[in-house]
């Protein structure tokens, strides 16, 4: 195991996913590490002269209000410094302080750009005949923009390829400013379809043709595919539903605000899954009084429901009050899990391997029953006995891609082995920390089968583990899904795609 996981292993799944690897799909060599390109040809690294040179004159504005520069910012961060977009970009449009208009045309540039990064790296080969790996990292964001602009968006074409050459030359890339002028107007004598017509040209494979005409790599697809099942037809449906914004999803905090009156405050919709949960269309949520009070919190339906099936679910012998979230951070589940705690009279011991996520797992968890220790979550040097144990695992986060739209780029396959390994390690744990009787409900944002049915049932087979039905810990309203797991999915449930399962130790 290497050292990377052992940072993750008491890390829940969200935001965090396991070992991150950076370059990896379409944009591979974009790095700082892999940049190159014939110097004197424009888009190449010859630019970086006039940067320097150019000094204040030239190089970027700051105080300038710039929706497209925002956006620029987000690329640079998810690129350099592997930041994930829905955490990095509220930041920068604080900074920024844009209008309502300019925020939502930033926000629209910045997560529909991450979102189709490898479908725009393949236009623009095809415009510029190269590789991106061989165009300089700045000036391909600045291409990337400039395509999503004129393919996904209704900004006129002369405007978006005006902006795009300007921001390229108040960003002081002088010389790839003509190269970037060239390519956009190559892209502009297609739209979308077209384009996606000319790269699907000569390709038979349906997955393959489904991931050119999605913006999705092609493994993805094949593994939704898998894990949909006897369902796969299905697939175009939750390809789309991936690539759609989703909407905000509240979560009330139990025993401090209903559902009903946190729609009533904040004017969005009770949902249908959760009893604790509110949508809304859009928006600033962390603006909002009730998640400024800690009322409630920003959570995604699935992931309620999730630290619902924990705290629900049937016991053999009394409860005697002491739960665990074994990969806590950053704290939603916790926080969830807490507040049920405390309506039943209980006590959650949240453990966390990285000590600035323990952190924000006692921010979030204040004046809840939840007790944080900094530990391994295969090994916490935690005294048995648990009636309830939530593992909430790190993972490939394929589940929640519409609201990462970056991971479906930094993700590979080689990724899957070493987390299904970290996966397996923590379940193992789990069921020796829970008592006999008790119960352990592990979760996944990921639908991919080796993550998912596969870790369960090696648990099942080494560990002397019982399946149970996860649905008798749920709501109702989810009743009629196939058990003994339940499998969520944007298309069907309006959620990320979470994977729960429930199992109790069957030994004496």
């Amino acid at each position: 195991m290497s050292d990377d996981n052992r940072k993750r292993a008491g890390s829940g799944s969200g935001g965090r996913h396991g070992p991150k690897k950076q370059g990896s799909g379409p944009s591979r060599g974009n790095s700082s590490k892999g940049r190159g390109g014939e110097r004197g040809r424009g888009g190449d690294r010859s630019h970086r002269q006039d940067r320097q040179r150019g000094g204040a004159s030239t190089g970027r504005q700051p105080q300038l209000k710039d929706p497209r520069a925002v956006a620029l910012d987000l690329l640079t961060s998810v690129r350099e410094r592997g930041a994930y977009a829905n955490l990095e970009l509220p930041s920068l449009l604080r900074k920024a302080k844009l209008d309502e208009r300019d925020t939502s045309l930033a926000t629209e540039l910045s997560y529909g750009t991450t979102r189709a990064q490898g479908q725009l790296d393949r236009i623009i080969a095809k415009a510029a005949g190269r590789s991106p790996a061989k165009i300089d990292a700045e000036a391909l964001d600045v291409l990337r923009l400039g395509a999503y602009q004129l393919l996904y968006t209704r900004v006129a074409q002369h405007a978006a390829v005006d902006t795009t050459v300007e921001l390229a030359k108040r960003e002081g890339l002088i010389r790839a400013a003509g190269f970037i002028n060239a390519v956009m107007h190559k892209i502009t004598a297609h739209d979308l379809a077209g384009w996606t017509q000319i790269l699907q040209q000569g390709i038979t494979d349906p997955f393959e043709r489904m991931a050119i005409g999605t913006a999705h790599p092609e493994w993805i697809v094949r593994a939704f595919a898998n894990a949909l099942g006897k369902d796969a037809a299905e697939l175009p449906q939750l390809l789309a539903a991936d690539d759609a914004r989703p909407k905000v999803h509240l979560a009330a905090r139990p025993g401090a605000i209903t559902a009903e009156e946190l729609a009533l405050i904040t004017g969005g919709d009770e949902a249908e899954l959760s009893p604790y949960a509110v949508h809304l269309p859009s928006g600033s949520p962390g603006e909002l009084e009730p998640v400024k009070e800690h009322l409630a919190a920003v959570q995604d339906e699935g992931s309620q429901l999730v630290a619902l099936a924990a705290a629900n679910m049937p016991l053999e012998g009394e409860d005697s009050g002491r739960w665990l979230d074994l990969c806590a951070g950053p704290g939603g589940k916790a926080t969830m899990l807490g507040a049920l705690a405390d309506i039943a009279g209980a006590e959650v011991t949240a453990i966390e391997v990285a000590a600035h996520r323990a952190k924000l797992v006692e921010g979030a968890t204040d004046g809840l029953p939840v007790r944080v220790k900094v530990a391994d979550g295969r090994k916490p040097g935690l005294e048995p006995g648990f009636d309830r144990v939530l593992v909430d695992a790190p993972c490939t986060g394929l589940g929640a891609l519409r609201r990462r739209p970056e991971s479906r780029w930094r993700r590979s396959p080689d990724d899957v082995t070493e987390l299904t390994a970290l996966q397996k390690e923590l379940l193992a744990s789990a069921l020796e920390l829970v008592r006999p009787g008790g119960v352990v409900v592990y979760a996944t944002c990921s639908p991919h089968l080796p993550e998912t049915v596969s870790v369960v049932n090696d648990a099942v087979r080494r560990h002397s583990a019982e399946l149970l039905d996860v649905r008798e810990g749920l709501p109702e309203a989810l009743a009629g899904e196939e058990g003994p797991w339940v499998q969520l999915w944007p298309h069907r449930h309006g959620t990320d795609a979470m994977f729960m399962c429930a199992l109790r130790r069957s030994d004496a």
